[in-house]
């Protein structure tokens, strides 16, 4: 756990802000990853999307992202670390 100076530190609330600050880290790589694919032109299906923002591994979006710089469909990005 990274050490902080948070003023309940070592808490239940500390606890609970450090998962929303996760969680707020793999919805903004989700969404990147997902906004390369928009721009790149290549059509997102819900299941994909689905797929994308629910992803709770950080090592699998990074992966997600590079491929998507180079994929032809989205469901390609799948290949590569997921």
């Amino acid at each position: 756990m990274p050490r902080t100076f948070f003023p309940g530190r070592g808490t239940l609330i500390e606890q609970t802000w450090l998962e929303a600050e996760a969680e707020g880290r793999l919805k903004q790589s989700a969404e990147s990853v997902l906004r390369v694919l928009e721009s790149r032109g290549i059509p997102v299906s819900p299941a994909v999307h689905e797929r994308i923002m629910t992803c709770t591994f950080m090592d699998t979006l990074g992966y997600w992202l590079e491929a998507a710089v180079t994929v032809s469909t989205a469901e390609e990005i799948f290949v590569h670390g997921g």
